[in-house]
C-alpha cells in the first residue's frame, strides 16, 4: 500500500448499533455514533438501514407507525451533524412516506450538511421474518452516483440497501456509473427456529460483497445491526473490503464504530491492472436483463 499517494486515502466509519422501539432515542443514538466516528477520523460515516426504528418488517402490520416524510426531521438531524463535524453522512435508511407509496430511503449529505440525494431499495425481499414486501414498494431504476471532494481527492460513492447485496447487476451498475465506494446500509441476521439449511448465511452475505468488490475494482462498505429484536438476531459483523476482496476492518456482534482507511488509488490500480472493464463483451449478455419464465 506504501506505493500509492495518501492525498488519496479516505478513511470511512461504520456505526454498528442495536434499535430501540422509540425513534427519537435511535436518532439520538446514531448521532452520537457520528460524532464519534468523525472524532476518530471518518471522513465518511454510514449507519445501518432502518436505524430510527426496530425491524419492524417480521410480520404483516406494523406494530405501530415508523414512516415519515423525507427529509423530515432525521434529515435535519443528519444534515446538522454532518455539517457540525465536517464529515458526509451516509444516513443508512429510514421508512420514507412518499406520494403515492412507502419506500426504504437512504439520504447522503456533504460535509456542509448539504443534502446530495437519495437512494431507495431496489429488491424488497418476502422471506421468513424479512417481509419487506408488505411496506415498502421498490425505488426501481434509481441507482446514482453521489460526489464529494475530500482533502485533494474526488471520492465517487453509490449507496444500495441491505437485499440489493445479493445482487450483482446493482453492483456493477454503480461500478459502471464511476462509483469508487458502495455502502451498503443492512439490517441482517439469523431466526429463530429456522435452520440454516444451506450453509452459514453470515459467509455467504460476506463472500457475495467481496465478490462485488473483487469484479467491480472497488470498494465495498456494509454496515450491520447487531442485538435481538424478537426472534431476529442481528449478527453486526460490519466490513469494510479493498477492491481485491481483503477485508480491511470487520466489526464483531456489539455495538461499535468500525473505523477503515481505503486507499482509492489501490482500487484504480487493480482495476487497470486485472482489465475487467476494458475486456467486458456487453455485446454476449443479452440473457442477463431478460426476465426468468421458469
Amino acid at each position: 500500500m506504501d506505493r500509492f499517494s495518501p492525498d488519496n486515502t479516505i478513511t470511512l466509519g461504520l456505526v454498528q448499533m442495536s434499535m430501540t422501539e422509540e425513534p427519537k432515542q435511535n436518532l439520538d443514538r446514531a448521532i452520537a455514533g457520528i460524532r464519534e466516528a468523525a472524532s476518530r477520523g471518518a471522513d465518511i460515516i454510514c449507519l445501518p438501514e432502518l436505524f430510527r426504528s426496530p425491524y419492524f418488517c417480521t410480520q404483516e402490520k406494523c406494530p405501530r407507525e415508523y414512516a415519515e416524510a423525507i427529509p423530515g426531521e432525521t434529515g435535519a438531524a443528519l444534515s446538522a451533524v454532518a455539517a457540525e463535524c465536517g464529515v458526509a453522512v451516509v444516513g443508512g435508511s429510514v421508512y420514507e412516506q412518499g406520494e403515492t407509496a412507502k419506500l426504504n430511503t437512504a439520504l447522503v449529505y456533504d460535509q456542509k450538511g448539504s443534502l446530495l440525494g437519495e437512494y431507495r431499495k431496489t429488491h424488497i425481499p418476502h422471506d421468513p421474518a424479512f417481509y419487506e414486501q408488505h411496506y415498502f414498494s421498490s425505488g426501481g431504476s434509481n441507482y446514482r452516483i453521489f460526489e464529494l471532494k475530500i482533502r485533494n481527492a474526488v471520492v465517487k460513492i453509490g449507496v444500495l440497501i441491505c437485499y440489493d447485496q445479493w445482487f450483482p447487476e446493482a453492483a456493477r451498475s454503480l461500478a459502471l456509473l464511476g462509483a469508487d465506494i458502495v455502502f451498503y446500509p443492512t439490517a441482517i441476521g439469523t431466526v429463530k427456529g429456522v435452520t440454516e439449511s444451506e450453509g452459514s448465511w453470515h459467509d455467504a452475505w460476506q463472500t457475495v460483497q467481496r465478490g462485488h468488490a473483487v469484479a467491480n475494482s472497488m470498494i465495498v462498505a456494509a454496515v450491520n445491526r447487531v442485538g435481538t429484536e424478537g426472534d431476529s438476531v442481528f449478527w453486526g459483523g460490519s466490513f469494510v473490503s479493498d477492491a481485491f476482496g481483503r477485508i480491511l476492518a470487520e466489526g464483531t456482534n456489539r455495538e461499535e464504530i468500525v473505523i477503515a482507511p481505503v486507499q482509492l488509488d489501490h482500487s484504480r490500480f487493480v482495476r487497470e491492472s486485472w482489465r475487467f472493464f476494458k475486456e467486458r463483451r456487453p455485446d454476449t449478455y443479452e440473457l442477463v436483463v431478460k426476465p426468468v419464465t421458469k
